[in-house]
């Protein structure tokens, strides 16, 4: 990924996606907003107890650093599920956003954001249909197969080809610092046929095993049959000066934002 610095506001770009002309998207990090600890900076959660002013303020400032209209971004109330939304600009008016984990959509200048904090981005882009995708997979989206969801979702609504599908895996909590217990190794054993490629070992007695949520995700977007896959390899709880990190945090902290989106007209 390449990181990118906008006076303090600050963001990484996929270098898979980075060359097409008809596509903006970034995954931001906590610096360049206006809240205070423990959601300092850039925090665009609106649920974890930061003032609503605050967040107003930094999604509006992710938004001019990508260059869209805050006012069209789309989002959804995250629920740790395998829901895909498709999103479109004549969609009515609701109370709340609908609950989902992924949202797709064929729309330019129609921006798609999710926030995190140790769960895993995904961005999906299609150069042929002229579509994209987002996806906000922890370890349950993850083993409900929300990132194949996604993919299977763009063809139905837009004949998206897999192998035509470029798929990056954000920055997240990697597979140094997740350790998890017994009942979601379980799991994921029954998630995954092949695990043990997911799972390390615990390094003593006194500690669990860890969970590789980047393999996990790039086996499931495998085998539904995408074959372009850029992963950050970015660890969320290693880089808490750079990122929001729920686990590194004690659950005390913000969301950073990821988001991406169509721009007007025909360009690769």
């Amino acid at each position: 990924m390449r990181r990118i610095r906008e006076d303090s506001l600050v963001y990484y770009r996929f270098e898979s996606l980075s060359h097409f002309d008809g596509l903006i998207h970034g995954i931001f990090t906590r610096h360049g907003g206006v809240s205070p600890a423990p959601f300092n900076t850039l925090n665009v959660g609106g649920t974890v107890g930061d003032a609503p002013e605050n967040v107003r303020i930094n999604r509006e400032r992710m938004a001019a650093a990508m260059g869209v209209d805050p006012s069209q971004t789309r989002s959804t109330w995250q629920v740790h599920g395998a829901e895909v939304v498709v999103a479109r600009r004549d969609d009515p008016p609701a109370p709340l956003p609908p609950q989902a984990d992924a949202m797709i959509t064929a729309e330019a200048d129609l921006p798609l954001m999710m926030r995190f904090a140790d769960c895993v981005p995904v961005l999906l882009y299609d150069p042929i249909r002229r579509a994209i995708g987002i996806v906000h997979a922890g370890w349950r989206g993850t083993l409900l197969g929300v990132a194949a969801a996604a993919v299977q979702a763009m063809g139905e609504a837009f004949d998206s080809r897999p192998q035509d599908l470029i798929a990056a895996i954000g920055p997240s909590i990697g597979p140094c610092c997740y350790e998890v217990g017994p009942e979601v190794v379980a799991q994921v054993r029954g998630a995954f046929p092949e695990a043990d490629d997911l799972i390390i070992p615990p390094s003593n007695s006194h500690a669990g095993a860890h969970l590789d949520l980047w393999q996990a995700n790039r086996r499931t977007l495998q085998a539904a049959g995408v074959r372009e896959i850029e992963v950050a390899r970015l660890c969320t709880a290693c880089l808490v000066h750079e990122f929001f990190s729920h686990r590194a945090e004690a659950g005390r902290t913000g969301r950073f934002g990821a988001l991406i989106s169509l721009r007007s007209g025909n360009g690769r």
